[in-house]
């Protein structure tokens, strides 16, 4: 599809980076230049580490910039989710501190806001699956106000007035992908990291059983650690040795943005409902997202994926009929069988950070210290510790025999 494809525009980061070089020698070598990887980067050289990122593409261009940037631990929490709790809940936790230090370095606002989240349900079905997730949020010590439909539409008048039932999730927050990314490349320049785009690594360079460097087409980097953090690419064949092999595949997501109006209306909070959900933008735009697809690495928006998202929103939010459709997207979820996260050591030298799924942005603060933990320390902070590759079995067990 042509970069310039009316169906393959997107929220861009914004600033463009200038050709950086190629060193020979970093202590670390962040494969992926996405929000896991330069969240983690910028925290290893405040930490006084000289690091390298090497992107196959552009930064974000995998699922950072595709996301919609909610940090959503009651809305997102389902049935059997239970053991990624925690470690949601310590990131939202560090998000303020995480957002400080951001903007500060950065110079730049990333649209961090905190009305909450509205999960709505129309009709008699519904309201019973809602009354389910409320009954499960209660349990796992979430708050969530359950609301009549008139108290979901004094709080968002330009709702349906079908609406049947609402939960506010209040301490559900969110923030503008395309800002934080932004942020964090002004960031990580500030640092002194160096950032290569266009640069896919083709090899991991081994010696005596330990990775020392990555090489590329443009030149190796030699580098104490080489941390791999390229999202839904992480558990692709080639860089790894079978007895490494990953258990992460991309699920795409398609999404579009509006563009709101003092005429068409906007939202107050992010909306969900069992079809889409929409998140409002300081600049305006209004972001509805996403679909669920497994279909490989096959990029594009399709039909039926617009249409789903425009009808699921149309059903709730009458008022997007007006709304200009400023851009399409898709982009490719990095998800782990079990739909969490993988932080751990998978040989000397080697690190990993992925399969995030739908929840990296609520998650890349705290993966981002445990990754400088990891690395600093030689071991996961408690808060962590779960998420290392021996949870998969078979996996763990292929690396011991490696």
């Amino acid at each position: 599809m042509p970069p310039n494809s009316p169906l393959n525009l997107r929220r861009t980061r914004g600033d463009a980076l200038t050709a950086a070089t190629l060193p020979a020698r970093s202590d670390v070598v962040v494969v992926g230049a996405g929000l896991i990887g330069l969240s983690a980067a910028w925290r290893l050289a405040q930490g006084g580490r000289t690091v390298t990122v090497l992107e196959r593409e552009t930064v974000g261009a995998g699922a950072s910039l595709a996301a919609t940037g909610m940090l959503a631990p009651a809305a997102e929490h389902e049935p059997g989710s239970d053991p990624l709790l925690p470690l949601a809940l310590e990131s939202l936790a560090r998000w303020p501190g995480f957002r400080d230090d951001l903007q500060a370095a950065s110079g730049l606002h990333i649209d961090y806001r905190e009305e909450g989240t509205l999960v709505l349900a129309i009709g008699r079905d519904e309201v019973e699956r809602l009354r389910f997730r409320h009954d499960l949020q209660t349990r796992s010590g979430l708050e969530a106000r359950w609301l009549s439909g008139p108290e979901v539409r004094a709080r968002e008048p330009g709702l349906r007035p079908g609406i049947s039932a609402g939960l506010h999730c209040a301490h559900d927050h969110q923030v503008d992908p395309s800002l934080v990314m932004a942020a964090l490349v002004r960031a990580c320049l500030g640092a002194g990291i160096t950032i290569v785009e266009a640069c896919p690594v083709e090899a991991l360079d081994w010696s005596g059983g330990r990775v020392t460097g990555v090489r590329t087409a443009r030149g190796a980097v030699r580098a104490d650690v080489v941390l791999l953090a390229s999202g839904a690419w992480s558990g692709q064949g080639g860089l790894l040795p079978e007895s490494l092999a990953l258990p992460v595949r991309p699920l795409r997501g398609q999404s579009l943005a509006l563009r709101t109006t003092a005429r068409t209306g906007t939202l107050n909070h992010m909306v969900w409902t069992e079809q889409v959900h929409m998140a409002p933008k300081g600049d305006g735009h209004l972001i509805v997202g996403a679909t669920v697809e497994d279909c490989g690495y096959v990029p594009g928006v399709t039909a039926g994926g617009l249409y789903a998202l425009l009808e699921g929103a149309r059903r709730v939010l009458p008022g997007i009929e007006e709304m200009a459709v400023e851009a399409l997207w898709s982009g490719f979820r990095p998800t782990s069988d079990d739909d969490a996260p993988i932080i751990d050591t998978l040989a000397p030298g080697l690190v990993v950070a992925t399969g995030h799924h739908r929840n990296g942005y609520l998650l890349a603060p705290a993966t981002a210290d445990a990754v400088a933990d990891l690395i600093g320390a030689g071991e996961l902070p408690g808060y962590a510790r779960a998420f290392g590759l021996a949870r998969f079995g078979q996996a763990a067990e292929r690396r011991a025999s490696a």
